[in-house]
């Protein structure tokens, strides 16, 4: 086994490594969980016969070895130190050039040197990394307490090589870590952030309820004929407010909780909620005429507030690109894949390289009429998906249609 620095100079081991606290714990780290670092190292002992070889962290007054494979039983592992002084590394360090040789008792330069002595060490390869920059990083060591022809031009090479590969794979490597803690980030960022769209969503339903119970009050109570023009407005606008709100927070909750989540309900009061939301499109879309054929002749099975949230999506949608003063009709029927709800406008066809991205958030078509933030195709199509349906669209003869189908569920969920 190698023997240990002197008790005089700091050093660190392999614990420190374990236990994550080592000064060079990225490096280390780094080249020990590398597949291609490990590769080569192997490949480097059968090609030169070598038992010992490794790939060291090397400083103006450190060695640390940050991968090795040992079949000597010099006793080093990753985050293993031994003196500088102690290394022929510091001598590639300050020249950049490699120290080679195939047998120390024969060698000219290096026969009889101490470091050698003091290892038991005869043949030997050290060769310097540098990264892409050119700023050295240490050295790709191969050593054997046997002669070995180490030094033969194929073998010379091929350790120049990988000395090569092992320095441009340290850049690629720091990349892809940074890389990945940016992501790490801004994750983090994302998810902080819908964290606090979902709070404000929530705290803005208090004073969107107050204004509509204002609005209500107000309804009743005698006006001037200005005053009956304008509240239908603000309502309007509130209701509007409301839509976003509800889209905003369940697209938080959405993605903070890993999908919309349901509650089906047997026998759910499904056309009651859809007569609702399309009452409420009625009174404040004045340029459409709305007509309702709803015909569900059986119970169904789904969370009714949902899915009438993504008819009032879809209806909206409508509203927003149908060509105006046209009709847009709403029908619901139960057949035998389940139930289909349709709302088709008259209008611009929706463009064919849209349909991709159509049920995608924060996607708004290039002629809306009004503001919108892109959710509400999104939501309704989740909400199908949650039911384990989907939304078809087409286009045919100026009429856009809107498919959403669900299967008839047997059970609860």
């Amino acid at each position: 086994m190698i023997d240990r620095t002197p008790p005089n100079v700091i050093t660190q081991d392999h614990s420190a490594y374990l236990e994550g606290t080592h000064n060079f714990q990225n490096d280390i780290e780094m080249l020990a969980n590398s597949a291609l670092i490990g590769t080569i190292l192997e490949t480097v002992m059968l090609a030169t016969n070598m038992r010992f070889a490794a790939v060291a962290r090397v400083t103006a007054d450190r060695w640390v070895a940050c991968r090795t494979v040992d079949e000597v039983n010099f006793g080093l592992a990753a985050g293993d130190e031994i003196e500088i002084q102690s290394t022929f590394c510091q001598s590639v360090r300050e020249t950049s050039r490699k120290v080679m040789f195939n047998d120390v008792s024969t060698d000219e330069v290096y026969g009889g040197h101490p470091i050698a002595a003091k290892f038991g060490i005869v043949s030997y390869a050290s060769i310097p990394i540098h990264r892409s920059d050119g700023t050295f990083f240490g050295t790709l060591c191969a050593i054997d307490t046997e002669a070995r022809d180490v030094k033969h031009p194929r073998a010379v090479a091929m350790l120049e090589m990988f000395a090569d590969i092992i320095g441009r794979s340290l850049e690629t490597e720091e990349r892809l870590k940074a890389q990945e803690q940016l992501v790490a980030q801004e994750r983090e960022l994302s998810r902080i952030q819908e964290e606090f769209i979902a709070v404000l969503g929530h705290d803005l339903r208090n004073p969107v309820a107050a204004l509509d119970a204002g609005f209500r009050q107000l309804g009743t109570e005698p006006m001037t004929e200005k005053a009956q023009t304008i509240l239908p407005l603000m309502r309007a606008s509130l209701r509007r407010m409301n839509d976003l709100i509800e889209n905003i927070m369940l697209h938080a909750k959405a993605r903070l909780g890993g999908g919309i989540r349901i509650s089906a309900e047997f026998n759910a009061p499904l056309t009651e909620a859809i007569t609702q939301v399309v009452e409420e499109v009625r009174a404040t879309s004045s340029d459409h005429e709305i007509t309702l054929d709803l015909c569900f002749d059986r119970p169904v099975s789904c969370d009714a507030p949902r899915v009438a949230q993504a008819i009032s999506n879809i209806l909206s949608n409508a509203v927003r690109y149908g060509t105006l003063e046209t009709h847009i009709h709403v029908r619901g029927l139960i057949d035998i894949s389940g139930v289909q709800i349709s709302v088709a406008n008259q209008g611009a066809a929706v463009p064919i390289e849209l349909h991709q991205n159509l049920f995608q958030p924060f996607q708004r078509g290039a002629h809306a009429a009004g503001e919108g933030l892109g959710l509400g195709l999104y939501i309704a199509s989740s909400i199908a998906i949650a039911h384990n349906g989907r939304i078809e669209v087409t286009c045919e003869r100026g009429t856009t249609t809107f498919n959403f189908k669900i299967p008839l569920l047997l059970s609860t969920s």
